[in-house]
């Protein structure tokens, strides 16, 4: 029920810590892959963990902001895998000038790293997703995993711009769903994860002190977590695993959390 094996699946955002977490997970499952950054270097160890066998895994530069760089990709993608049956769109990240310092207020975001953080987090989703999704639309079948966050249905202080785009990222999410299965069938799929907190290189200076210990904001965090800690990496692979299998056919336009209860608790 949960075999996904030799399916292609393309990874935006390859080089990040929790897009190499599950280019793993998938590999042993039997998924041929295919990793996307902005340059190949930034995955080499990725494919050391993975093998250099090209059937298997390749990478590929990318700029996923560039609708034409994301077409001549795709040919080539299609070139050499033949088809494309599952899309994770990982690829996302912030700013400092759109995030606000505990000693600022919101008036003193910079609104061209808010622009940035908004088309890196909204557009990188929904330019793969077009591009991607319209062989999957030809084949009839496909899944789109999109990234999503704790911060589309809390206010979390200080992420103002990346909240922002990945509310927006949600609601395409949806709509991205039902335009899909109505016009191209039941067999297209498009859903989304709900990641709780996880420590990355891009927060990991935010959340932890140098000694290891947790900063403030690491322990509120904690504190509203009530499994009382952070997520591992790895605990995302069995809800994109069960996404992308026959085992959820029935389930499009969703978000999926993995967050250790933080969105069901009050905090009371």
């Amino acid at each position: 029920m949960f075999s996904i094996e030799n399916k292609v699946a393309i990874i935006t955002g390859a080089s990040g810590a929790l897009a190499g977490s599950i280019a793993e997970s998938l590999a042993n499952a039997g998924v041929r892959l295919v990793l996307l950054s902005r340059k190949t270097e930034a995955v080499a160890s990725l494919m050391e963990v993975l093998g250099k066998d090209g059937d298997r895994a390749r990478a590929y530069p990318v700029d996923i902001l560039s609708k034409d760089s994301l077409q001549k990709v795709r040919e080539a993608i299609l070139k050499d895998f033949g088809r494309i049956d599952i899309l994770l769109n990982v690829a996302g990240g912030n700013l400092p000038g759109a995030t606000i310092a505990p000693d600022q207020s919101v008036f003193e975001m910079s609104i061209s790293d808010f622009n940035k953080v908004v088309d890196l987090n909204l557009n990188g989703t929904v330019l793969p997703s077009l591009v991607f999704g319209e062989v999957m639309a030809r084949q009839k079948e496909g899944v789109i995993i999109n990234y999503s966050s704790m911060a589309v249905e809390r206010a979390i202080t200080r992420v103002a711009g990346y909240s922002a785009a990945k509310a927006a990222m949600e609601n395409f999410t949806r709509w991205m769903a039902v335009e899909m299965a109505t016009k191209y069938g039941d067999a297209i799929r498009v859903n989304a994860i709900a990641p709780g907190f996880f420590i990355g290189k891009q927060n990991k200076d935010l959340l932890t002190n140098p000694n290891g210990s947790y900063t403030q904001r690491g322990e509120t965090i904690i504190k509203n977590t009530p499994m009382g800690r952070f997520g591992r990496a790895e605990e995302l692979n069995g809800a994109i695993h069960f996404l992308c299998s026959d085992t959820a056919r029935f389930i499009t336009g969703i978000v999926l959390p993995v967050d250790g209860g933080f969105g069901a608790f009050s905090g009371v």
